[in-house]
């Protein structure tokens, strides 16, 4: 149905829905800024504000306080430290179309005496950053936050790759920019969440920031962020008076930048450049949502200023929503390897971001309940990041007249056991460890390349294992014989001797790739180390209680837990029991378990620069066995920082914060 128009409200119904429609979008902004999980697409976002905004042009006396049309970010943790922005980190206006654009472009011209040249740049789709250096050194990150107050993510912005710690140039030196997760990373993350239960996030802007605001910045340095610079804060200091030679400047100290910028005073260049983009954004690695036009010249955009919210030298025009329409036929449900059951659409093929899309992912009961989408429903989809189908909303004005709600199943689909909810997560579970589903997933996880590492057995080599019933679990694996493994299609002497081979070998692996292999809720392969180096072999890990196990610097009680109820299953016991029948390893082979009584025991230490005795891996595995535990970055909590030759950032902030500093001298001799 059609909006009102707003010339026909009078001013008692504008209150009203000014009051609704800040509400409404106050509401989205949490869940999009603080909470990292928006619950409807951007457009519709944008929709609804710049229906607030002609309302607030309309009536102006109605402009509220907390209105977001006078708000740039959000509300900042209460986790992390404050920065204040002397210079603010301000928004950006939107426009929609060419003509929007060009019209904007027109009125900021009308305005000026010269003629004005503009840099065009992608948008890319993350969180804003700001970069401060003290003479060429990383001295801290933080968040746009508030606009006026961010959130100090230095720890986490020490993991991110193409960040530099030292610049080519010994500068005091802000500058800002985006950090983002590749498309790439997106996928891998989404897909890791959804196999744990935990709800994926919605794109990617969210999964970046998601990531950037963690207080463990090990899961920061787990995800795989990027970032883009291109703000110059201060750009006099240092001669630079375009935009354009400001992201040059950038690139030269060492910082990413987007290669795709362009400086033109033709808005049919500008035209070219957008419809071109427009067309490339899906081949791009990483998500954009927009162009970004800006005043080329640096001395004019001081001179237009801004408004209490957004710069009037830049404009970002969005892209519109691409979607598509097109049924659902069914909807089915598969079988993870750690038994989540996820549900997937099955529609009517339709074209979407250049792709033919015919499936998506529903990820839980939950949200097809929350969209209430059914069988014949038709739909609207769009592509999360640009690359995963998802469905947008139903279109209910196409619904059915007999369209009943989606069932849910109450058993596995694979095994016929009931269904259940753990420790409150999204995810549907079946936790049959003899799911003939969740075998097949568990026995290609375990004879991968981080796990077992047997070669040649992949997913097709292990659905004929299963469709012939010669293996039931993973343990089989070490009864097959060549008879066995003659039945398969294609499996000549060869192929029968190297997998064989390749079974045996694995054998004597170390047991920490057994553990992961395992396949054990929450523990990956560190974890895996962890428990391994601590406990020396399976028997007396499996004898520890949650309390010990929890204890052990690294692991914490979520791992601790998922392991002690895990070997307090009888399936697991017997499987660990068949393992040992077999002659599978179930010790340690790496270092000893940490002296207790070394000088290092028990201390947070972090190396930096180059050494004449060691390479940095040997003296972190030197120290680890030593009872110390080796991080990347110093902090308040760092009990020692050993400094090799060529120290740089690391030692500045250790001095700064008053951390012991240890030679390589002085550290042979404690040695």
């Amino acid at each position: 149905m059609a909006e009102q128009a707003i010339s026909a409200y009078t001013h008692a119904a504008a209150q009203t829905e000014v009051a609704q429609l800040v509400k409404q979008l106050n509401g989205w902004r949490r869940e999009y800024y603080t909470n990292d999980a928006p619950s409807v697409e951007d457009s519709r976002y944008d929709q609804t504000y710049r229906r607030l905004q002609e309302f607030e042009a309309a009536f102006p006396d109605l402009i509220q306080s907390d209105s977001p049309t006078q708000a740039v970010g959000d509300v900042i943790s209460p986790d992390f430290t404050k920065v204040p922005h002397p210079i603010p980190m301000l928004s950006m206006g939107d426009v929609f179309s060419l003509a929007e654009l060009q019209a904007w472009a027109e009125r900021l011209e009308a305005g000026v005496s010269e003629t004005v040249d503009y840099n065009v740049e992608l948008k890319i789709d993350g969180l804003s950053l700001s970069l401060v250096y003290e003479q060429g050194k990383l001295v801290q990150g933080s968040t746009r936050g508030d606009g006026n107050v961010g959130e100090d993510v230095t720890a986490n912005v020490l993991t991110i790759p193409d960040i530099p710690h030292q610049l080519k140039q010994p500068l005091d030196i802000e500058v800002r920019g985006e950090c983002y997760m590749p498309k790439a990373a997106f996928a891998t993350l989404n897909a890791r969440r959804e196999a744990e239960g935990l709800a994926p996030f919605a794109n990617p802007r969210n999964a970046a920031a998601g990531s950037l605001r963690q207080l463990d910045a090990k899961v920061t340095a787990d995800r795989q962020l990027a970032t883009f610079l291109y703000t110059l804060v201060e750009p006099e200091r240092y001669g630079i008076t375009t935009q354009h030679d400001a992201i040059a400047f950038m690139a030269n100290l060492g910082f990413a930048t987007n290669p795709s910028s362009m400086s033109t005073a033709d808005l049919a260049a500008m035209d070219d450049y957008i419809t071109t983009q427009t067309a490339d954004r899906d081949g791009l690695p990483y998500g954009i949502d927009g162009i970004v036009v800006k005043v080329n010249s640096l001395p004019l955009q001081a001179q237009l200023g801004n408004t209490v919210k957004v710069p009037r030298w830049e404009i970002a025009y969005k892209f519109p929503p691409e979607q598509a329409e097109t049924v659902v036929r069914d909807i089915e449900w598969t079988i993870g390897r750690t038994g989540v059951v996820t549900p997937t659409a099955v529609m009517d093929p339709v074209s979407l971001a250049g792709t033919t899309v015919a499936r998506a992912s529903l990820h839980n009961a939950d949200l097809i309940a929350e969209k209430d989408i059914r069988i014949g429903d038709t739909v609207l989809l769009h592509k999360a990041g640009d690359i995963i189908p998802e469905v947008s909303e139903v279109v209910l004005s196409k619904r059915p007249a007999d369209s009943q709600p989606a069932p849910i199943p109450t058993s596995c689909p694979s095994c016929g056991e009931p269904l259940v909810h753990l420790d409150e997560e999204v995810a549907l579970r079946c936790i049959n460890p003899m799911c003939p589903a969740q075998v097949q997933e568990q026995l290609t996880h375990f004879a991968s390349r981080n796990a077992m590492n047997i070669d040649g057995l992949g997913p097709k080599i292990i659905a004929q294992l299963q469709a012939k019933h010669l293996v039931k679990d993973v343990a089989d694996l070490y009864h097959l014989t060549a008879t066995d493994l003659s039945q398969l299609d294609k499996f000549k002497e060869k192929s029968i001797n190297n997998l064989l081979k390749a079974i045996d070998n694995s054998r004597q692996n170390s047991v920490e790739r057994l553990l992961f292999g395992l396949g054990i809720r929450h523990v990956g392969g560190k974890a895996a180390q962890l428990l391994a180096a601590h406990f020396g072999d399976l028997d007396h890990l499996m004898q520890a209680d949650a309390e010990t196990v929890a204890g052990i610097d690294g692991i914490g009680p979520t791992i601790a837990d998922s392991v002690t109820t895990y070997f307090q299953r009888e399936q697991a016991q017997e499987l660990i029991a068949a393992f040992q029948a077999a002659g599978v390893n179930l010790a340690y082979h790496g270092s000893a378990p940490a002296a207790t009584d070394s000088f290092f025991s028990g201390k947070t230490v972090v190396i930096t620069g180059k050494f004449g005795e060691f390479s940095r891996p040997e003296l972190t595995t030197k120290l680890q066995a030593l009872g110390a535990k080796v991080t990347g970055s110093v902090s308040k909590k760092t009990d020692l920082l050993v400094a090799g030759e060529a120290a740089g950032s690391k030692l500045a902030k250790a001095t700064k914060l008053q951390v012991p500093v240890m030679t390589e001298q002085e550290l042979l001799t404690k040695l």
